[in-house]
């Protein structure tokens, strides 16, 4: 008899235990969001937010915080989640955190990216560079003198991102396929600069080629990347590489701190399932790049108006 009293306890505990962890709270300290400097980044980063407050959570926001250096404060819980990894620009920071422990990798957007440089479709309609988008395009000295600026001593321009992004990447693939005596690399202080670069070129009519990405607002307005050769593993310099290859088709991942399914279990399921797509994506730029409304608002908007999509992720 007390076998069967001892066994039915047992039971019991077993039951009590699993509701508890099925029907777990999320913990009531905040969720905290990094923003970085690109819009799809810092809009989403409010929509996912928006998402999790939803729920009842607490989100709190960190501003300005490195692309490069988020993955270890994720990783010794400074910052809860990451929810824009780009493979190109910060595939390497990712991975040497995950390998240390204490960061998770928590699944990949639909959509795929793409980070090089390119030219918006006007440069190929007025005829500046003929050949392009073959990189070979760039050899010629009448293509160059189309991209010449006050600022690039004599040579065509190539107007990078923020160093940060991809230190001497661009400027060493540059060198590589022979092509620093035409041409020069100069980096912009932010992604409204890039902007503000295509708008400046296209009212003076001169070519312009920039760093760009996708998914981005550009995706619909007509921007055509540059293709150079194809990229290969341990291609780039710091693999060991001879830098002769363009970017990757790249994954979108989504992290989080190795503690975060524990204290906030919810919210972590939601996360995971969550997945937008390159026109999502692209949309959510264009809120604050196009139509020059404020993050915030632009995050607002863009989960009123999908209510369908977002509210699938926490069922």
């Amino acid at each position: 008899m007390r076998k069967i009293i001892s066994l039915l306890s047992a039971v019991v505990i077993s039951v009590v235990s699993f509701t508890g962890i099925s029907n777990a709270a999320d913990s009531k300290k905040p969720i905290v969001i990094p923003t970085h400097n690109w819009s799809s980044q810092i809009v989403m980063a409010y929509v996912i937010g928006g998402i999790f407050e939803s729920m009842g959570n607490n989100v709190s926001y960190a501003e300005g915080v490195d692309s490069q250096g988020v993955y270890e404060s994720i990783r010794i819980g400074d910052v809860s989640i990451s929810h824009e990894v780009w493979e190109s620009a910060f595939g390497k920071s990712f991975t040497t955190a995950l390998d240390k422990g204490g960061l998770l990798d928590w699944g990949d957007h639909e959509a795929r990216t793409l980070e090089d440089m390119g030219y918006p479709n006007w440069v190929a309609d007025k005829g500046l560079c003929p050949g392009l988008p073959d990189w070979t395009a760039l050899k010629n000295p009448d293509c160059a003198k189309n991209f010449e600026t006050p600022d690039s001593g004599g040579k065509g321009r190539m107007l990078e991102g923020p160093q940060t992004w991809h230190g001497d990447l661009i400027p060493q693939r540059v060198d590589a396929l022979g092509l620093g005596s035409l041409w020069t690399v100069k980096f912009a202080g932010s992604a409204d600069a890039l902007w503000a670069e295509l708008a400046a070129a296209k009212k003076e009519g001169r070519g312009t080629i920039i760093f760009n990405w996708t998914p981005n607002f550009t995706d619909g307005a007509g921007f055509t990347f540059i293709d150079f050769p194809p990229y290969t593993a341990g291609c780039r310099p710091e693999d060991g590489g001879d830098g002769k290859c363009g970017s990757p088709d790249g994954y979108l991942k989504k992290a989080v701190n190795a503690d975060f399914p524990k204290t906030h279990p919810a919210a972590a399921a939601a996360f995971k399932k969550m997945s937008f797509s390159t026109s999502q994506i692209g949309a959510m730029a264009a809120l604050v790049d196009v139509d020059k409304m404020t993050h915030q608002d632009a995050a607002k908007k863009w989960l009123a108006d999908n209510k369908s999509v977002w509210q699938a992720f926490t069922k």
